[in-house]
């Protein structure tokens, strides 16, 4: 038992120095991108250009019909055989912004769909431009739609970054592996790694409920 509490005692902060360092720049890095992705993906979608249409149709099909760990080894591992040389941090974000993005894009898309015809003929008759009607009077009500399958892609995210251990980005779960490996108490450190990650976990999802109580007051 004594062992047990300095092995925990001594692996607080190396763990959550990596989780602040890697994991969570990791996440918000890859989520921005990925919803920047997922807006011109959405709009691509709805878009009468029935080229531009396919052509995203194709990537939310691959990447929302391929496992996230073989996309990082496509990028990291694949990729260099074509001439294609990427350090693990960039092929992690592009893997993880590429991901979510697909994911996301159908989220939005549902989000912009689900506005009634009604309001863009109403926009319209008021002389509002298309830009104008987008960001004024779609953008606001399709992001209150939006928002709850976004913050749970975002938890989603924060989860899936430990795979980037499998292309050796030293993040929470590769740095619990390396303790785990010299003090030869692996359930000790992953119980300790699953203990960051549902701590954190529990904090987004209560920082959501906060947000979309805000969001409901003005509605």
């Amino acid at each position: 038992m004594e062992r047990s509490i300095e092995i925990v005692q001594s692996s607080l902060l190396p763990l959550l120095w990596a989780f602040l360092e890697a994991t969570i720049p990791l996440t918000i890095i890859s989520f921005v991108l990925g919803v920047l992705i997922a807006v011109i993906t959405a709009l691509a979608r709805i878009s009468k250009k029935r080229l531009l249409n396919s052509v995203f149709y194709l990537y939310v099909w691959i990447f929302r019909g391929t496992p996230l760990l073989v996309q990082l080894f496509i990028i990291f591992f694949g990729l260099p055989s074509v001439g294609i040389q990427l350090e693990a941090w960039s092929a992690a974000v592009i893997a993880f912004s590429l991901n979510t993005g697909a994911y996301a894009s159908e989220t939005i898309r549902s989000a912009i769909l689900a506005i009634s015809t009604g309001q863009y003929e109403s926009a319209a008759s008021l002389g509002m431009s298309q830009r104008q009607i987008f960001t004024r009077i779609i953008a606001p009500q399709a992001l209150k739609i939006a928002l709850p399958p976004l913050s749970n892609n975002f938890v989603s995210l924060v989860k899936d970054t430990s795979l980037a251990a499998s292309i050796t980005i030293v993040e929470v779960f590769l740095t619990a592996q390396r303790i785990a490996a010299r003090t030869y108490e692996p359930l000790l450190l992953y119980c300790l790694v699953a203990v960051y990650y549902l701590v954190f976990c529990t904090l987004l999802n209560y920082l959501q409920s906060v947000l979309e109580h805000r969001m409901a007051l003005y509605e």
